[in-house]
């Protein structure tokens, strides 16, 4: 299958994965203040898993988590960070679905990246592979996140809130807040 990426932003690439991006993904993936609203930091190994899970997905589906770098003069597309659209790996309540997610190095936060970026992924998941909805979802105590959402015109709901069944009941971000948009009111934005 042929993997795809969305149009550059006016800030940003959002680009293939490459070898390169495995070292910056891993400092990423083991920043606490990045993975505050996970269940905890990621090993290299686990961050290698998921990286290549990234990879597999893209190869499977056409689309993915694609690489996000800052343009910059000489061609540097450092990695940054990802968005995208992926399909959960688990049994979602909500499902089936494309769910739109982002993350980002701490040095990148509050410029606007993920939410300009996660236009462009919108854009792509609307208007070339001509999905219905979709769907974003983050723990109930990630008001970052569920800012994004809000900044990208999705729509929550509480009746749609669940419990993530990969963690404990009672775990701190057990609950989780769904947001979602159509392609009707995608298309309705300004």
């Amino acid at each position: 299958m042929t993997v795809q990426w969305p149009a550059p932003t006016a800030r940003l690439l959002l680009r293939a994965w490459c070898e390169a991006d495995r070292a910056p993904f891993r400092a990423m993936n083991a920043d606490p203040r990045v993975m505050a609203c996970f269940p905890s930091t990621l090993t290299d190994v686990q961050s290698d898993a998921l990286f290549d899970r990234i990879v597999a997905h893209h190869a499977q589906h056409g689309f993915g988590l694609w690489a996000v770098a800052l343009k910059a003069p000489a061609g540097d597309s450092a990695l940054i960070g990802f968005t995208g659209l992926s399909i959960p790996a688990w049994q979602a309540p909500f499902g089936p679905c494309v769910e739109i997610g982002w993350r980002l190095a701490h040095d990148h936060w509050g410029h606007g990246y993920a939410t300009e970026a996660a236009r462009s992924a919108l854009a792509y998941g609307f208007d070339v592979l001509q999905l219905g909805e979709i769907v974003s979802f983050t723990a109930a105590v990630n008001h970052r996140s569920a800012r994004v959402m809000q900044r990208l015109g999705m729509h929550h709901d509480a009746a749609d809130d669940f419990d993530h069944p990969a963690l404990p009941p009672g775990h701190r971000l057990e609950r989780h807040v769904l947001y979602r948009l159509t392609r009707q009111a995608w298309a309705s934005q300004p």
